[in-house]
């Protein structure tokens, strides 16, 4: 007898499973426990099978009979209900997990641990060269020929070293996606060799000390912003990476102890770095002060909320007649390193470990940010000195008892 709501509300656990049979192959399965569960009961290719229909009450009977009816549809048409099932599953599985929506996750997940200048880097090529492409597809239906396709796209704009940045980035995606289930396997490791490796060039600098002094000389006549004037003045001072200038803030600067603190979400190697003051830095950062000491950034862009662009101290460069293949922002770092090695003859490992590159001790341990500290201070006010007798045109010779 077909079964009805009345019957299925008293249905009582027995201490094991049994069944209440309706009709048409389906039936309610009442575990040991009282759950009831609905079933399906057909067969197909000459095995029987079980389709589950979901549990009662979130299933009532109606509903139970409307999905039974709509199985036995299916096998008239030789449809499997079970494998029509499956395949409709991973449609859904597949449209909701898109290259975009877990790069998105992805970029979420790990978005604490860099500096937020990095993570919009990341997004931003992303959006810009994958997403428009390959976005809304599934990410386990991507396949190398395809990613090929899309990088080849950025190559034929000449920027190879953007295509192989872009390529180890959707690397990082498509092996989280494996790492959660969503993928198979990473398509970029398919891709070595196939694209083109940018060529390596050294950043421009200038290093020999009558071309410093006179590039000193025109950053004092500079005419544009005075606060860029002072991020020209700093740079070869402090030497380091041009994005940790400009993004220095306030609040790191500890001038009473002639030092500042940049914080290791901001630093490439992810540590701490401690870069200690000479009095010609210090002189600077206090006139500067006056002027943006009541804001965040020490060199506030066009509001007080923003760093200075990116471009500004290339711009200052150009604009004092130094070009492309002459001096470059991070040309400050090679400069400071040639001269500290080869002219003040200063110890390798203290001008590395103010360069914030991986130095290691004797173990193979990293260095804390305060190594040498006593060492680095002396180098780094040696290293003034020296410039403003550059500055000054001065005959500058070598420090003989510089070297530690």
């Amino acid at each position: 007898m077909p079964l009805n709501e009345m019957k299925i509300r008293n249905a009582k656990s027995r201490g094991k499973f049994y069944k209440l049979t309706d009709s048409g192959g389906l039936y309610l399965h009442v575990t040991e426990k009282g759950g009831k569960l609905w079933r399906f009961k057909y067969r197909f290719a000459g095995k029987y099978k079980l389709l589950a229909l979901g549990s009662y009450p979130e299933i009532s009977l109606l509903d139970a009979r409307q999905s039974r009816d709509e199985a036995r549809r299916q096998l008239a048409k030789g449809i499997d209900p079970s494998a029509a099932r499956r395949a409709q599953k991973q449609a859904t599985i597949q449209e909701i997990e898109t290259f975009e929506l877990i790069a998105k996750e992805w970029h979420k997940r790990f978005f604490s641990t860099w500096s937020v200048r990095y993570a919009e880097t990341l997004m931003s090529r992303l959006e810009l060269y994958i997403f428009p492409w390959i976005g809304k597809r599934p990410i386990a239906e991507i396949k190398a020929p395809e990613l090929l396709a899309v990088l080849r796209r950025i190559e034929s704009r000449g920027i190879l070293d953007t295509t192989q940045r872009v390529r180890i980035i959707c690397g990082q995606v498509f092996r989280y996606a494996v790492v959660t289930g969503r993928a198979e396997r990473d398509p970029t490791t398919d891709l070595k060799g196939a694209l083109p490796q940018p060529q390596k060039t050294n950043r421009a600098a200038i290093t020999e000390p009558k071309k410093v002094g006179k590039l000193l000389r025109a950053i004092d006549g500079y005419q544009g912003s005075f606060v860029v004037q002072c991020a020209l003045k700093l740079a070869p001072l402090l030497f380091v990476r041009p994005g940790e200038l400009r993004h220095a803030e306030w609040e790191e600067i500890d001038l009473e102890n002639a030092e500042w603190n940049i914080p290791g979400s901001k630093m490439k190697m992810k540590e701490p770095h401690l870069v200690p003051l000479s009095k010609q830095a210090i002189e600077i950062l206090k006139e500067l002060n006056k002027l943006t000491g009541s804001g965040r950034y020490v060199f506030p862009g066009r509001t007080s909320q923003l760093p200075m662009s990116d471009n500004a101290i290339l711009a200052a460069l150009r604009n004092m007649g130094y070009a492309k293949d002459e001096m470059s922002g991070h040309g400050f770092r090679a400069m400071a390193r040639t001269i500290l090695d080869e002219v003040l003859q200063f110890r390798p490992d203290f001008i590395e470990h103010q360069l914030a590159h991986a130095v290691r001790d004797p173990n193979g341990r990293a260095y804390n940010r305060t190594a040498h500290l006593k060492e680095r201070r002396r180098m780094m006010q040696t290293w003034s000195d020296y410039l403003d007798g550059l500055k000054a045109g001065a005959k500058v010779i070598p420090f003989k008892n510089a070297k530690a």
